[in-house]
């Protein structure tokens, strides 16, 4: 479970990530320290998400 957990952190990570920093650049808050608190964000909660995934895949 590991190694699809690796796989699929990958994936959600990003995409995670990448939808906070939009937000904050759609509200107009486009300075350094927004940019890098969404992505922190986004990074910490894909954990869980992952985990959670991969679970559920893996007992399928």
């Amino acid at each position: 479970m590991i190694r699809l957990m690796g796989i699929l952190f990958g994936m959600i990570s990003t995409t995670l990530m990448g939808v906070g920093v939009i937000v904050v650049l759609v509200m107009g808050a486009g300075t350094l320290m927004p940019i890098l608190g969404a992505a922190a964000v986004g990074f910490l909660v894909s954990i869980p998400i992952t985990y959670v995934i991969a679970r559920a895949v893996a007992e399928t």
